[in-house]
């Protein structure tokens, strides 16, 4: 952020003074000592001096004698010197421009129509508001919605100073791409008051607010509004957008399993959402169509009618959900598309359709359960894994003796020594297994298969090896491996009383992150709000291993929450997550989610499904013996950055080692853009690259596999505006009205209305502020000074003395 001191203009001068004259009255007692002092001596060498035939001799000597004594008065003065510095502040004009996600939408019929924050960037582009700021004020830029960022100052211009400060370093700004909608709320009265907090030791002569009035998180404009009051800064607001509600449906969110086997039955959920048009009814349909990995731009919307839904339409901005329920048959990929027949008075025809990818798969889930004891964790889910007919499950239990029998398709005795044995499993789940008993050779092994090979790790934290506090693998130098593949750093060797499981009296409930809540992988019920509820009625857990933070690059999903669990003022790390190389690893603080049983079976057995096949999808998703294109989330919100990640092999199987490949991405308005996947250091064949998505829909990615016949590997995302954004979309003229008018501001509708007519530059007082700073004396000057008098005080008296002795005076 550029600091706005920057255009302050400051001014130093040094000035002499005496200590001990405060006013003129203090010169009256020095002036008469100095005219008597004189006397004296002018007295003194006239009787010295009358057999001295030389006048000028007596006037000599008592020059000499006198200037002694004024060097004296000079020292009892206190002679001085400080510096005054002259600050002159320029008054300030700051300009809040909204850049939520309601910004980006249109108002009106037409799709070639700009968007409300595209409007906001012409005018600013194309009228003269700046220019005329800049005569009286120092303009300060500020985007806000979530959160309050500058993104430009501009200094006040004059006839010989026209220049620009911007926050890019740039002449010219790109308005379009600053003010580009990114954010999920809107926080209006908290952006107000930041800027006066953060800017009120300067002369601020207005702020000017721009946005569509849609605050819908944080503290009130009222507050905000009061607090302008107090330090009399009227606030001048621009409203955008229309204050007509558009009367428009759409499919807000699809969700769709990522694959299924044959034979499963499934459900897929939409959900519908509208304006204007409570109490319609629509009729919603669901297709497929077999997906087409070569073409870059399938047929949007089209495919086999399967069934359809009537749905009744709630109020506005109300979200409501129809399922349907399937049965996978065909193995392959194929494109699920819901599709809602609107009523022709609906406003938006492109977001009436959302397509979504499923994958059959005719092959089970191989699962190797690695547990360094007979946990409740690592029986309930080796039971239900065995019951599931779609997964193969191995065992290995460290603690248990031979020949003991186990629920599961093999119980192995020791851990895969060759990349043969480990390769042929898709996913490892480790219930706080003894590291320290594999050899290096098995641990590269591990490394390699979840790095090269996409293979799934699941690590439960316990307490008998992870919070092993003495001689444990938490710090063993050999174990350097096996702590990178966890998404967690663990804390230093001597926090000894900090390794050890911690217990709870009472459970300690989970609090899901917003990346937590929105993973599909964590969720125990279908819809968002469904399986909130179903995670609040669950009853938490009693124990956890404390871990000093997630690493960098890892997605923390849930922290333990409640008042015996913050440490050190941050709630304590549960679920967290990241990819290591082309595989994923999801870390549990500890093994209780066998308690969910007790609410309700069903969520357990939900949970570890999604979660195994999460891990997995790098083995069990490769759409290609050459690789696997893997995104870190399939649902995104408006804005976000989505991270991908590629394992990719050349003609001969081998890592690949090109230094960049390009991904095509299409957009949802068949928009395509390329994207550079760069090579990752020290982990080959390994890509990762990284792209912001800007509009609602659907996201397809195809990256052709470099040295193949044509072969692509394909995903898609999909992406949403958060139900804040869409619930008053209108434009709120009475709140803006009403701050402005509180706070002795002027509201106007548009751009237009602020820049037509008379001036809004002309409604701010120029409040440039001169402060005069004055500084502490200077002692080394001081001190200089002085010694310069002493040096003329003794000189002058030895002079005297030397011509006395010459001419023999007494």
């Amino acid at each position: 952020m550029i600091s706005s001191t920057l255009f302050a203009i400051s001014t130093t001068r040094t000035t002499f003074e005496f200590a001990r004259i405060q006013s003129n009255s203090d010169w009256i007692l020095p002036i008469v000592v100095a005219v008597l002092v004189f006397t004296f001596v002018r007295y003194m060498y006239r009787r010295d001096t009358k057999d001295i035939k030389s006048p000028m001799l007596g006037w000599l000597l008592t020059t000499l004698r006198a200037t002694a004594f004024l060097g004296l008065l000079l020292l009892y003065l206190q002679p001085q010197w400080r510096s005054e510095r002259e600050i002159v502040e320029n008054s300030q004009a700051v300009l809040l421009i909204d850049t939520s996600l309601s910004m980006g939408l249109r108002d009106g019929t037409n799709p070639r129509v700009a968007n409300r924050a595209q409007h906001v960037a012409e005018s600013l582009k194309s009228s003269d508001i700046l220019k005329q700021l800049r005569k009286t004020h120092d303009v300060l830029v500020f985007s806000f919605d979530k959160e309050i960022g500058q993104i430009a100052s501009f200094k006040k211009s004059g006839p010989d100073n026209p220049s620009i400060v911007s926050a890019r370093q740039r002449p010219k700004l790109n308005w379009q791409k600053i003010l580009r909608p990114s954010g999920t709320e809107t926080r209006l009265g908290q952006a107000i008051q930041q800027t006066i907090n953060n800017q009120h030791h300067k002369p601020m002569a207005g702020i000017l607010v721009v946005t569509d009035g849609g605050h819908n998180v944080g503290i009130t404009p009222e507050t905000a509004v009061q607090l302008a009051k107090e330090a009399n800064i009227p606030i001048h607001a621009i409203g955008v957008g229309s204050t007509e509600s558009q009367a428009n449906v759409r499919v807000s969110d699809f969700i769709v399993p990522t694959r299924a086997y044959p034979g499963d039955r499934y459900s897929v959920t939409g959900f519908i959402q509208s304006q204007g048009l409570e109490g319609h009814t629509v009729t919603v349909q669901l297709l497929s169509r077999p997906a087409n990995n070569q073409n870059l731009r399938p047929q949007t919307g089209t495919g086999q009618l399967i069934k359809s839904k009537s749905v009744t339409l709630g109020k506005n901005g109300e979200v409501g959900s129809v399922k349907f329920e399937l049965k996978s048959e065909e193995i392959g990929r194929r494109t699920l598309c819901l599709r809602v027949v609107p009523p022709k008075i609906d406003h938006d025809a492109e977001d009436n359709i959302r397509e979504a990818d499923i994958e059959v798969i005719n092959r089970k889930n191989r699962v190797l359960l690695f547990a360094g004891g007979p946990t409740r964790e690592y029986r309930f889910v080796r039971n239900m894994l065995h019951r599931d007919k779609f997964t193969t499950v191995d065992v290995l239990l460290q603690t248990a003796r031979s020949g003991v029998l186990q629920d599961s398709n093999k119980i192995l005795s020791e851990f895969p020594n060759t990349r043969e044995e480990m390769f042929k499993y898709d996913s490892l789940v480790a219930f706080d297994p003894d590291w320290q008993a594999l050899h290096q050779s098995q641990i590269q092994i591990l490394e390699s298969w979840v790095a090269e090979q996409g293979g799934g790790l699941i690590v439960i934290a316990g307490p008998v090896y992870v919070g092993k506090s003495i001689n444990g693998w938490i710090h063993s130098p050999e174990m350097a491996t096996i702590r990178s593949l966890y998404p967690v750093k663990f804390k230093h060797r001597f926090a000894v009383l900090n390794l050890a499981e911690r217990k709870a009296e009472t459970p300690l409930p989970l609090k899901f992150t917003p990346e937590g809540l929105r993973s599909e992988f964590l969720h125990i019920e279908n819809g968002l709000l469904e399986n909130q509820d179903a995670w609040s009625e669950t009853v938490g857990v009693f124990g956890y291993v404390p871990v000093e933070d997630a690493k960098p690059g890892a997605t923390v999903l849930a922290h333990l929450s409640g008042p015996l669990a913050a440490v050190e003022d941050k709630l304590p790390v549960y679920f967290a997550d990241h990819f290591y190389g082309s595989g994923r690893v999801f870390y549990m603080g500890s093994g209780e989610t066998w308690r969910l049983r007790r609410e309700n079976e069903r969520w357990f057995d939900t949970l570890w499904t999604k979660l195994i096949r999460h891990v997995s999808q790098g083995r069990m998703l490769r759409g290609s013996a050459r690789g696997v294109l893997l995104v870190g989330r399939e649902r995104h919100l408006l804005g976000d950055t989505v991270e991908i990640r590629a394992q990719l092999t050349n003609a001969q199987l081998e890592p690949l080692s090109t230094p960049i490949v390009l991904m095509q991405l299409v957009a949802p308005d068949d928009n395509t853009q390329a994207i550079q996947l760069h090579a990752v250091p020290n982990l080959a064949g390994t890509y990762l690259g990284h792209f912001s998505v800007q509009k609602e829909g659907e996201y397809r990615l195809e990256l052709p596999i470099p040295e193949s016949d044509h072969e692509r590997l394909t995903r898609r995302i999909q992406v949403k505006v958060p139900n804040l954004e869409r619930e008053s979309p209108q434009r709120n003229d009475i709140l803006l009205g009403q701050i402005a008018e509180n706070t002795g501001g002027n509201y106007y509708v548009g751009f237009e209305a602020a820049v037509s007519g008379a001036s809004l530059a002309s409604q701010l007082k120029d409040r440039t502020k001169t402060t005069i700073h004055t500084d502490t004396p200077n002692p080394l000057l001081e001190r200089t000074w002085l010694r310069s008098i002493m040096y003329v005080i003794c000189t002058f008296l030895f002079l005297e003395w030397l011509i006395r002795r010459l001419v023999k005076l007494a």
